[in-house]
């Protein structure tokens, strides 16, 4: 699903009124009446007290549109204009007029906090104050008013996204912003929905079809996009019958150090439950018969030394290797690492160490083939681009990065983001019970089993991170966030794969569960 920018948005709208032949005003007007149809839907007439905050823009017009159906349906409507400027749209002076049709309860004025209304917890709120043009914070009593409504602990419906919420950068402070339930989205979701800094702001999302111009929603090409069922589907590759294990390819994992080499079999064997279809690792003499008994399907090298990799040295033509797991930060091991990326020819997956090491020595980075993929959990991502002010700073440092070396980053997180250049793909599967030791090796097994089958690395990471998320899903209704396993994500790839092909689901909302974020260690 695309995640349209704040200007393109603006230019949809210009374009669905041109091409349909509709004013600006008949757009506010389609707009606001899906969002009260959507509470009709839902409310059935009920008489709960309903507050519309309304502000002077075009967010504020949608909400008099919807303050007005509400109140011919006969529901318990109050409604309020926060009147935040002497400015007003054209759009909301019209609606402004409508409403005063309806009604002899005009919208109440408010111009300070003692204007607030008094606001009980079993009430609805609708936040219809600014939408995604704000550019500057809210005044101080505005942001008071934010307040108030989170005190009231009423739900709160959020038009378009929640009031005090930049489309493009982070709020200056928690107060600054209105606290959503539920927020009702035009066109896509926002970027900010699936940011750490951002996404606390609602707690589910919602998209509502406003009939914008279809060809503008299929041709404009976005920087964003949300990654669930209905993107993944077509990067499947079907199996066919006439083939063999030399088909799927050969990964080679390479990691693995004295008390850390369990993460080597979780990745190998991810590998082979992502579909490859041979693989060998390469680790120092003290993984041969974890290896061997932990996980048969895999060949094992291993390395002259005991407890370290002191050399890479094999002799076969791996499809793709995925190397760092496990594998520490020896000054051996390090030198070692330098001089296979300086010879490796392969598609090459970097986890865990192996960032370690190219932080402690940026010059390698210069050694990486083209769209190499490197996993990074935050802390591993900060060795790599330096510290970040915020969420937006941080995409900015990635995506600098990702050009200057020409490498896909998977940002792992809540909602893992892949970056490849100034294009983001955010993933949507994924929970909180992901926070938990192996995960991230994992997560490099899939992926480097699925380029062993010939998936390109951008493809891989999509599906693979998908995927990951997916099975963790599926195995969490099993187990519960806090006893999942690593090794249930990969007991479950299984069933990720053939959910693909389950009745499809709905791809435009989401919800969040009560813990917010799943760093995949």
């Amino acid at each position: 699903m695309k995640i349209f920018a704040k200007e393109q948005i603006y230019e949809g709208d210009r374009l669905t009124a041109e091409k349909q032949n509709i004013s600006s005003t008949e757009l506010m007007e389609r707009a606001g009446t899906q969002i009260f149809n959507w509470l009709h839907t839902r409310m059935q007439g009920a008489q709960v007290p309903i507050h519309v905050f309304c502000g002077i823009g075009n967010n504020g017009g949608d909400g008099l549109v919807i303050a007005r159906h509400l109140i011919t349906h006969g529901y318990n409507v109050y409604t309020y204009v926060v009147n935040c400027s002497d400015k007003r749209s054209k759009d909301f002076l019209v609606n402004y007029d409508r409403i005063k049709t309806v009604t002899k309860k005009w919208p109440v004025l408010l111009n300070c906090k003692d204007d607030f209304p008094a606001i009980h917890q079993d009430d609805i709120i609708v936040d219809s104050i600014f939408g995604i043009g704000l550019n500057r914070p809210a005044d101080d009593w505005v942001k008071a008013l934010f307040q108030h409504f989170r005190k009231s602990r009423a739900f709160t419906l959020a038009i378009d996204m929640p009031s005090g919420l930049f489309a493009d950068k982070v709020p200056e402070t928690e107060n600054d912003v209105v606290w959503a339930n539920h927020t009702l989205s035009f066109a896509s979701p926002k970027l900010v929905f699936f940011l750490p800094n951002t996404a606390k702001y609602t707690q589910q999302w919602e998209i509502l079809d406003i009939g914008l111009d279809q060809e503008f929603l299929y041709t404009t090409q976005t920087e964003s996009e949300l990654i669930g069922k209905f993107e993944v589907l077509p990067l499947y590759k079907p199996r066919q019958k006439f083939v063999h294990k030399g088909t799927y390819g050969h990964t080679l994992i390479i990691g693995g150090s004295q008390g850390k080499i369990g993460s080597v079999v979780l990745a190998s064997k991810a590998v082979m439950s992502s579909g490859a279809g041979l693989v060998t690792a390469y680790v120092p003499k003290c993984g041969d018969t974890v290896l061997q008994s932990a996980f048969p399907e895999t060949m094992v090298i291993t390395d002259k030394n005991e407890s370290i990799i002191s050399a890479i040295d094999f002799d076969l033509q791996p499809t793709v290797i995925g190397i760092g797991v496990g594998l520490g930060t020896d000054e051996i091991t390090a030198s070692a690492f330098e001089v296979f990326l300086k010879s490796n020819k392969v598609p090459l997956v970097i986890d865990a160490d192996g960032l370690n090491l190219l932080g402690l020595k940026k010059a390698l980075l210069k050694l990486l083939k083209p769209n190499t993929i490197l996993t990074p959990h935050p802390k591993e991502l900060e060795r790599l681009v330096g510290k970040w002010a915020d969420d937006f700073d941080k995409l900015k440092k990635v995506k600098a990065f990702s050009k200057k070396y020409k490498v896909i980053v998977v940002i792992k997180g809540a909602h893992t983001i892949i970056v490849q250049g100034d294009k983001l793909y955010i993933n949507s599967t994924g929970n909180p019970g992901l926070a938990t030791a192996g995960s991230g090796d994992v997560l490099t097994g899939i992926i480097t089993g699925l380029i062993s089958q010939g998936y390109e690395p951008i493809v891989a990471s999509i599906f693979g991170v998908y995927l990951h998320g997916r099975a963790a899903d599926i195995a969490v209704e099993f187990f519960g966030y806090q006893s999942l396993l690593a090794s249930h994500i990969i007991e479950y790839l299984g069933e990720a794969y053939i959910d693909l092909f389950k009745q499809p689901e709905e791809p435009r909302s989401n919800s969040k569960g009560d813990e917010q974020e799943n760093d995949n260690n």
